[in-house]
Order: C-alpha cells, then structure tokens, then sequence
C-alpha cells in the first residue's frame, strides 16, 4: 500500500486501539489507581520496569508492589524507614528481586530530594529531537547511590544500543497527551514529537510487515529507524501508533 494508505490504515488501528477499555489488561492500569502526580509517576515506572514476560504476572506484582508501599508509592518513597524496606523482603518478579526493589526505593528518594523528581531529569536532558540521550543520563542518575552491579540491568541504556522499551513506554504514559486517557501527559515540560515507540517483539514483527522497519534486530538502531518512520506520518504525536502495531500484534495476529 501507499505511504498515504499505510497511514489511514495506522490512524484507523490507533483509533480503534487507543481507548479507555485499552487499560482493563494493560500494565498502564497500575498508575491510573492514582491522582497525585508523583504517586502516577512513581507506580508508572515501577511497573514499568517489570514490565515483561506473562501480562497477569507484570499486572498482579504490578499491585502487589504498590499494596505494599500502602497505596502511597510518594509517602513511601519519601519517608521510608530501613524497617519499611524490609518489609518488601520477598518480592519477586522474573529477576526483578527484593535486593533490586530497595535500591530503586532509594534511588527514587534521592532522585525527588536532590534532583527535583523524574521529570526533571529527562527534561534537563533531552535533546532537540529525542529523549533517548535523557534516558542514558538518567541511568547515571538513577545509579549515583552505592549498589549492587546486578541491579543496572533492570534499568536500560540506548546508548548501548538498547531499544529501551519500558522505559520509553514510561516515557509515553507521563509524556503523550492522549485525548482518550490512556495516556496520562502529566510531564508537560517535554514534548510528545520527542518519544520513542516502546519497541518490542510484537510491534517489531508488524511493522517489519508494514514496511516501516528493516533491520532485523529490536536494538536503538532499529528503534530510530522507526522512529523516523512513524514521525514522517505524525510528527506532533509518533507514538500514537504504538497502540496501533501492538494491536495489530496482540490482537489480530491471524493478519500478522
């Protein structure tokens, strides 16, 4: 099809994707349990960043890990004795443990004190066009603190070459004025035109299919490639078309 029917297609699936009932089996549900702006953020990128492997697994630890901060992740956050942090002894999810979950409690409190919040951060540094460079910054940030080495792994760097795919889904849940209220555009210092599509196994393969992707591997090379793609059919919002390739993907794979 042509570039201009691919799009129409595209604008139909977000459409029909991008709705309120999109939230009743996807991780971003977690966040929409709350209304303070930091409560959202903190419980976003928490989920976030266990956000792979089996979806009711991500989704019940997902609860289960704000339950556990008492539905406050800010207070928590904040106000945390070393007694709280034990109380999260046993946490699991995949290789996401409780030695990890104590030291991202942590580094969440020093991130808030000493550097004015998350927002701040991927707004200090976000270049022109992107905010992949923001989010290598941001893991050096999120690691000043002393730490386990294993630890780092749960938090990802495109300037390795990685996709970054929940943090950039983080990214689109704070960042993306969605008129549909999936997506929450609390950060408003940062533009939506700046995101990056979380790129994964299923938005991989559809847009492969599509043609707006080539390269084999779900690495930043190839996350930039779509990028590229998906701001030539929108450049205000290219993101938007994350539900559509997930959709597409998830839901209707008898197409793709």
């Amino acid at each position: 099809m042509s570039q201009a029917e691919l799009k129409e297609f595209l604008d139909e699936k977000v459409a029909e994707y991008n709705t309120p009932h999109f939230i009743e089996s996807d991780p971003v549900q977690i966040p929409h349990l709350f209304q303070k702006k930091e409560d959202i953020e903190i419980s976003g990128f928490l989920t976030a960043t266990i956000a792979w492997g089996n979806r009711k697994s991500i989704l019940k630890n997902a609860e289960k890990l704000v339950k556990m901060m008492d539905m406050s992740p800010y207070d928590f956050v904040l106000h945390h004795e070393q007694s709280d942090l034990e109380a999260l002894n046993g946490f699991v999810h995949r290789t996401f443990n409780s030695t990890d979950l104590r030291f991202f409690i942590k580094s969440l409190r020093n991130i808030y004190t000493q550097h004015a919040g998350l927002e701040r951060i991927f707004e200090k540094h976000s270049a022109h066009d992107t905010l992949q460079p923001a989010i290598h910054e941001f893991k050096s940030v999120f690691f000043e603190l002393p730490h386990e080495k294993r630890t780092e792994k749960h938090v990802s760097d495109p300037l390795k070459n990685s996709a970054a795919k929940r943090i950039n889904m983080f990214l689109r849940w704070m960042v993306r004025r969605d008129q549909a209220g999936v997506d929450f555009g609390i950060w408003e210092s940062l533009s939506p035109a700046l995101l990056s599509c979380p790129l994964d196994v299923h938005s991989g393969n559809v847009a492969r299919k599509l043609g707006l992707l080539k390269r084999k591997q779900n690495d930043a090379k190839a996350l930039a490639e779509l990028d590229d793609n998906l701001r030539a059919m929108d450049s205000e919002d290219p993101v938007k078309y994350d539900y559509a390739l997930f959709g597409l993907g998830v839901f209707e794979k008898g197409l793709f």
